[in-house]
C-alpha cells in the first residue's frame, strides 16, 4: 500500500515538474526574433538558413532547396528527426550537438526559451 502511494506521489511530482516548463508560443515568438535574421517560419523561402516551416517532424538536413553542411546532411541520413527533444538539445548548443554544422548561432541557454521557441515553431506545420 505504501509503495503504491509513493509511486503515485512520484508520478504527481513528475507531472507537476513538466507543467513548470509549459510551452508558450507567444513568448516563443519573441525568442524567435533572434532567429529571424537567418530563418523564416511562414513560407518555404530559404534565407541564410533554411525555412523552419514544418521543421517539427522533419528529417534533419532535408529542406528542399537549401544546401546543408555535410555534417547536417549526414545527421539526417543517420535518422535525426526534429522533435521537441532533439530541437531543444540542438538549439541549446548547435555546434556541440552536430559537430561541423554551419549554424553560427551560439544557442539558447534557458530551458524556458527553448520550450517556448519550439512551441512557436509547432504553429507552422
Amino acid at each position: 500500500m505504501q509503495l503504491t502511494v509513493m509511486v503515485g506521489a512520484a508520478g504527481l511530482v513528475i507531472a507537476m515538474a513538466g507543467q513548470c516548463l509549459a510551452q508558450d508560443a507567444a513568448a516563443g515568438e519573441k525568442v524567435f526574433a533572434k532567429c529571424k535574421a537567418c530563418h523564416v517560419v511562414e513560407g518555404d523561402t530559404n534565407k541564410i538558413g533554411p525555412s523552419l516551416k514544418g521543421v517539427v517532424g522533419r528529417t534533419a538536413g532535408t529542406h528542399e532547396g537549401f544546401k546543408y553542411s555535410k555534417a547536417m546532411a549526414e545527421a539526417g541520413e543517420k535518422g535525426l528527426v526534429w522533435n521537441d527533444e532533439t530541437l531543444a538539445e540542438y538549439l541549446h548548443d548547435p555546434k556541440a550537438y552536430i559537430k561541423g554544422n554551419k549554424m553560427a548561432f551560439v544557442g539558447l541557454k534557458k530551458d524556458e526559451d527553448l520550450a517556448n521557441v519550439i512551441a512557436y515553431l509547432k504553429q507552422f506545420p
